[in-house]
């Protein structure tokens, strides 16, 4: 699970003591509280998923504790980072899930991976296809009407604007940040709906779990700029989460949502 369009902060070795350790203080990669994951999984669970695609799985939270719910499932996580990839590996092997998942480090674009029962795709929905933005949804949306079972269930977490951002808010957001590169959350309905898919629940990020993802998205390297300032890596890093921190505060808090939507196939 990840957030689209969001500049990265340090990385380290995952052997390397010395340098900022990679989001340690986020139990999910996105916007999620564990009230709101906890709904959701008792949701899908009702479903009775045998088989859990997660597109770009990031270490796979969300996976992990669906399979902990729905007795026997198995699943699959596909991301392009290595370290978060072994880190949903050890999560797996310590809550004793080796056996029922398996995590894969390759692209999701054009992947044979599925069909599965369920399919989850937290803000990774441009992993799926080449599309730019906005036209990536729509393809992404086929995408995933492709690798999910009759019956089964997509679970979608999509960036949408909350309202128009102004031009000053887009100049201090990522670069290349346009109005046009997002839909309403209407919008992103309509889209869903267009693709083949029925709306069964709609539901959006609030600003309490958007202040405690970006807190916990940022807090490994400030702890760690307080204690290294004169380290080698210390200025260059600053310079960059200090960036970060400015394009949320001043660019897209507020502006920039995050929907999590149920969808059920249908036929046109």
């Amino acid at each position: 699970m990840s957030v689209a369009g969001m500049p990265g902060l340090a990385l380290r070795p995952m052997d390397d003591k010395d340098l900022p350790p990679r989001l340690t203080h986020l139990t999910f990669h996105g916007p999620l509280s564990e009230a709101r994951a906890a709904r959701i999984i008792g949701r899908l669970a009702r479903a009775a998923p045998s088989t859990v695609l997660d597109i770009g799985c990031g270490w796979g939270e969300l996976m992990l504790r669906t399979l902990e719910t729905v007795e026997g499932a198995t699943g699959l996580g596909i991301d392009l980072n290595g370290q978060d990839i072994a880190r949903g590996r050890e999560n797996a092997k310590a809550r004793a899930l080796a056996d029922r998942v398996k995590f894969v480090e390759e692209s999701a674009a054009g992947t044979a991976r599925g069909p599965a029962d369920l399919v989850l795709c937290l803000g990774a929905s441009h992993t799926l296809s080449d599309a730019q933005p906005p036209q990536h949804t729509t393809a992404a949306l086929h995408a995933l009407r492709r690798l999910v079972q009759p019956g089964g269930r997509v679970l979608l977490g999509e960036n949408f604007w909350q309202r128009t951002p102004t031009s000053a808010e887009l100049d201090t957001m990522w670069p290349g940040a346009r109005a046009d590169e997002f839909h309403d959350l209407a919008g992103l309905v309509d889209l869903a709906v267009a693709s083949g898919f029925r709306p069964a629940w709609i539901e959006t990020a609030s600003s309490d779990e958007w202040d405690e993802f970006e807190c916990g998205y940022q807090s490994d390297v400030e702890e760690w700029l307080a204690a290294h300032s004169d380290h080698p890596l210390a200025d260059e890093t600053r310079e960059r989460v200090d960036r970060h921190r400015t394009s949320w505060l001043k660019g897209y808090r507020g502006v920039l949502g995050l929907a999590y939507l149920t969808l059920i196939p249908v036929d046109h």
